[in-house]
């Protein structure tokens, strides 16, 4: 299955909402992406501009963008960005066909 890297920042809402109510994210995040069709590879607190990072799989674009906006719909992230990813398997076959 296609991979995607998604990142972006939680709201000052969210940040004082799991403040005072911590709790795992990953898990919801991971029944998120299983509802679509996809599986969660990784979920990531972040520093810098951003401050988190989720890398996941999916059937198709549709997949993914399902689970993002349904993600985005909550209110508690901003920012949003999702690009696909290739392993290094894909990505030399990919430079080996552009050289065909």
């Amino acid at each position: 299955m296609p991979i995607y890297i998604s990142r972006g920042r939680f709201t000052s809402d969210a940040v004082k909402g799991m403040v005072a109510k911590p709790e795992n994210r990953e898990e919801a995040v991971s029944k998120l992406f299983e509802s679509v069709g996809g599986r969660l590879i990784g979920w990531y607190l972040t520093f810098g501009q951003r401050d988190w990072l989720v890398i996941g799989e999916f059937p198709d674009d549709k997949a993914a963008a399902s689970a993002v906006l349904a993600a985005a719909a909550g209110g508690s992230l901003s920012d949003i960005e999702t690009v696909p990813a290739m392993t290094a398997k894909d990505a030399h076959a990919t430079f080996l066909s552009a050289g065909t």
